[in-house]
This record gives structure tokens, sequence and C-alpha cells, in this order.
């Protein structure tokens, strides 16, 4: 019996060693996961790596809205591309790049920001609360509408001026980068 009783705490003893190891080793890579999880840029850091980004990096600069961004609070920027700006006219560029209309370019692009963080599925459970329909004020004070189209989310300025979401969800230190197709620029800018 003395056999018996030895050998079952053995393996007893064995069992337990070996699961608090494989413990120990899932919680090490579950910290590695995490940290690898955990965005180190901020907002403005990740902009300037993306060359898809880089007029609106440029634009950011030249109206100090890249210091807002530097900043620990929690922000959502939809980003348009460089295409999107090359979606607009000439005209278009030529007045919101005038050193004289700084304060109009810097009103445009803070129709694009949001001093919230807000995933796609922030959105979405939004549209959701509200049959369809999400409204969130940019630090511009107006209101950007985001609702679906087919599987799409789209954002639209109170002038009309719609975008669609193209790649959401780019997680930063301070906030959140979503890469929409068009620039919003209000019409009472132009």
């Amino acid at each position: 019996m003395k056999k018996w009783t030895s050998l079952v705490s053995l393996c007893a003893l064995f069992i337990g060693l070996n699961t608090f190891a494989q413990d120990n080793v899932i919680e090490l890579q579950f910290e590695r996961l995490i940290t690898n999880i955990q965005p180190e840029k901020s907002i403005i850091e990740s902009t300037a790596t993306n060359e898809n980004h880089s007029t609106l990096l440029n634009a950011l600069r030249v109206t100090n809205l890249d210091k807002v961004l530097n900043y620990s609070g929690e922000f959502t920027v939809f980003a348009p591309s460089n295409l999107a700006f090359e979606k607009l006219s000439k005209a278009t560029i030529d007045k919101l790049y005038n050193p004289e209309n700084k304060k109009l370019l810097k009103a445009m692009l803070s129709y694009h920001i949001i001093a919230d963080k807000l995933s796609a599925s922030t959105i979405l459970k939004a549209m959701c609360r509200g049959n369809g329909i999400a409204k969130f004020t940019t630090i511009q004070g107006e209101k950007i509408t985001a609702t679906m189209r087919g599987i799409d989310i789209v954002l639209t300025d109170k002038s009309g001026n719609s975008a669609i979401i193209v790649t959401a969800d780019s997680n930063q230190s301070n906030g959140i980068i979503h890469e929409i197709d068009t620039v919003f620029v209000p019409e009472k800018m132009l």
C-alpha cells in the first residue's frame, strides 16, 4: 500500500509542477502578446510613417494641429488619404494652402477629428442605438453623421459631403485612425 501512495503522491506532485510551469509559460506569452498589441506611437507619429497620409501630415503641421494630436488624450481621426486630397480641385487646394487662409485650413482639418476614441465597433453600436444613424461632434463643434451603405460606414458632414471609411481601427497610443476616401470641405469654406 505504501508503494502505491508514494507513486500517487509523486504523480500528483509532477502534475502540479507541470501545470504551474505551463501557467507561467502561458502568462509570459500573454504578457508578450499584450505588449505587442498596445501601440507605442501617437497619431502624429503613425501618420508620419504612413506614406498614404503625407498630405494630411503636411496640413496638420501647417496648422499646428500636429501638436494637438501628439497629446496623450484620446482622439479619433478620420484621415483623408493622399488620393482623397487629390480629388479636391486645384482652386480649393490653392485656397486652403494660401498662408492667409491658415485658419480656414485648420477649421477644415478640425472636421476630421473627434475628441474621443471611437473604434468601428463603437460607431456601429451607436448606429444600432440610433436606428441606423449616429452623430459625433468634431473638435470644430460640427456634427459628423455615420450611416451604413452596404457593408461600408459612411460619414457625412452638415454640408452633405460624404466619405467612406476604407481602413478602420488603426489603434495608436492616444487614439485611433480611420482612413477615409474623401476630404470634408464644408461649402461655407469655399
